[in-house]
């Protein structure tokens, strides 16, 4: 091989693997997960500490992760829905604007690409190939800050937090149900603590974060809720 295809291979751009894609489903996942864990770890702890028979427990467990479930999956539904609803009216009332004046529009883009460092004239030539080539895309893009990646996606974040919140809610149901008696409330805690450690973890490996504060921040919201829920539980009993 020549040195000059030698320099060349050498300056090549190394593929870049970016996580901004995951931000819609990993949010809804992350939340649903999480709320799962500590919902209904907190819910058993509580029962359980006011001494209640495991069918009592089991049966508040279940309840309270079909309920929860439910609840994510119609909450992220429709407070999501709520943010695409808005996008979608910004986007028409901004193809509105351009259709009735598409001078204003140009210099309202080229003042934001000004703003971030193009020369005038650069900017102009820029705001209007990209305002000719998609006009409701580039303001959507540059003046909104809505993007393909990060629009709304209702249909996403609903079955995704459902889904993570059901199978996250596994554990503390499986810990509360095998352990004995007088067992159960501290079983479930730690049980329910390292979920959330391992849920802390994945979350930031998934979107690249690091992952020691990660787990310290959903173990210690975790652990402050389920201990709260053991003095209420130990207060009625």
């Amino acid at each position: 091989m020549s040195s000059g295809a030698g320099a060349i291979m050498s300056m090549e751009h190394a593929a870049e693997h970016h996580r901004s894609p995951r931000i819609g489903w990993l949010r809804a996942a992350v939340l649903g997960a999480n709320d799962g864990i500590v919902s209904i770890a907190s819910l058993v702890i509580g029962v359980a500490a006011a001494n209640s028979s495991r069918s009592a427990v089991m049966t508040a467990g279940l309840a309270g992760l079909i309920a929860g479930a439910a609840s994510m999956a119609v909450g992220e539904y429709i407070s999501v829905s709520s943010q695409r609803d808005t996008e979608i009216a910004d986007l028409e009332m901004e193809a509105a604007a351009i259709e009735s004046n598409p001078e204003a529009e140009l210099r309202e883009l080229a003042a934001i690409y000004i703003r971030r460092g193009l020369q005038p004239a650069l900017a102009r030539e820029v705001a209007q190939q990209l305002q000719a080539h998609d006009a409701v895309g580039a303001h959507a893009r540059d003046e909104l800050g809505i993007t393909e990646i990060a629009a709304a996606r209702p249909f996403q974040a609903s079955w995704t937090s459902a889904v993570s919140f059901t199978t996250a809610a596994i554990a503390p149901l499986i810990a509360v149900g095998l352990s004995p008696r007088n067992a159960r409330v501290p079983a479930t805690f730690v049980v329910a603590l390292l979920a959330l450690a391992l849920l802390g973890v994945l979350g930031a490996r998934a979107g690249g974060a690091p992952r020691t504060r990660a787990a310290a921040r959903v173990v210690l919201g975790g652990g402050i809720a389920m201990a709260l829920t053991a003095l209420i539980g130990h207060l009625v009993a």
